[in-house]
């Protein structure tokens, strides 16, 4: 059985820090790019930033670039989000993702609120 599941969400103050975790089981990490994405309430979802299947290559949004940094440990079957300096903007539901050519896995999500 397929689980993607996060954690590390929760109330943050504007300028503080979040680390989000994402548990994979059920599949072969290893073989699978993995992303974050996030969703506020009305709005479609985003893709927040990427990782390689082996890690050594990653993207990000124009807006999160300077401040947000995904890592893998293949090992350990886990992705993270390191999130830096955040803004009340981002604000949303946070959102693991698997993806190996069409086939493709989503967590449940986890909540994150910027707000003093």
């Amino acid at each position: 059985q397929v689980q993607l599941v996060e954690s590390g969400g929760g109330l943050v103050q504007p300028g503080g820090s979040l680390r989000l975790s994402c548990a994979a089981s059920g599949f072969t990490f290893s073989k699978y790019n993995m992303s974050w994405y996030r969703q506020v309430p009305g709005k479609e979802r985003e893709l927040v930033a990427e990782i390689a299947s082996t890690g050594g290559t990653t993207n990000y949004a124009m807006s999160m670039k300077d401040r947000f940094t995904i890592s893998r440990d293949n090992a350990k079957n886990t992705v993270s989000l390191q999130m830096n300096n955040l803004r009340p903007e981002d604000t949303a539901v946070y959102y693991c993702n698997a993806r190996r050519w069409m086939t493709v896995y989503w967590g449940q999500g986890t909540q994150v609120t910027v707000s003093s």
